[in-house]
């Protein structure tokens, strides 16, 4: 039987949204993308869409600043790709990035057409209470989301078989299981197919509003 292979057509980016109702028409299934300052995101929406400079990448943390949306289509079916700003460290003042973090919060509470949100973790690193504390808010909040461990290229083949395992115990001991999670590498484009495969097979589960048809 063959696999079938997913892929992202037109992808386009439509506009950045200083607040929650700026934001495009909730009309279409939609993926939010966020993580630590200085994750990968950039680059692994880059590789997912397979266009690179889709999505801008820079070696300056903090560089998102607003909500970015992103028109997608994958197995036939348009979904949104939002970029949102990173949480934590960045090298901006503390009033900003308080900033950022209520405008993600209150975009990923309020917006009604959210299927998941991807939560970006840095595979090279260790448990970061940062990570765990937004776990547990998404968690709280009735918040569906999945884990992404991005830059696992960069780690030895021993590393790499050593990370998720440690991980796992990690999150047990707080967590009944783990959630939804991808290893990824965006410079050699693994974890691509499966990805895109969970939003393919999640986006018919969405129902345009009424109010919207």
């Amino acid at each position: 039987m063959s696999v079938e292979e997913y892929s992202v057509d037109d992808p386009a980016f439509v506009k950045s949204s200083a607040k929650l109702q700026e934001c495009p028409e909730a009309d279409r299934p939609e993926y939010a993308f966020i993580g630590r300052s200085n994750v990968g995101k950039s680059s692994l929406i880059n590789m997912l869409t397979g266009r690179k400079a889709l999505a801008k990448t820079s070696s300056t943390p903090g560089k998102t600043q607003l909500i970015n949306h992103f028109e997608m289509t994958t197995a036939g079916k348009p979904w949104y790709l939002v970029d949102l700003p990173g949480i934590g460290y960045a090298k901006v003042s503390k009033k900003d990035r308080a900033s950022w973090e209520r405008t993600s919060r209150e975009y990923l509470t309020k917006r009604e057409n959210l299927m998941c949100i991807m939560m970006l973790i840095d595979s090279r690193v260790p448990p970061q209470k940062i990570d765990m504390d937004f776990m547990v808010w998404m968690a709280k909040a009735g918040l569906s989301f999945s884990m992404i461990f991005t830059k696992v290229d960069k780690l030895t083949i021993a590393e790499r078989e050593a990370f998720l395992p440690h991980y796992t115990q990690h999150m047990l001991k707080q967590w009944s299981a783990m959630p939804p999670h991808f290893v990824t590498s965006a410079a050699k484009g693994d974890g691509r197919q499966d990805v895109l495969g969970f939003i393919a097979q999640t986006n018919p589960i969405y129902r345009k509003p009424p109010s919207l048809d």
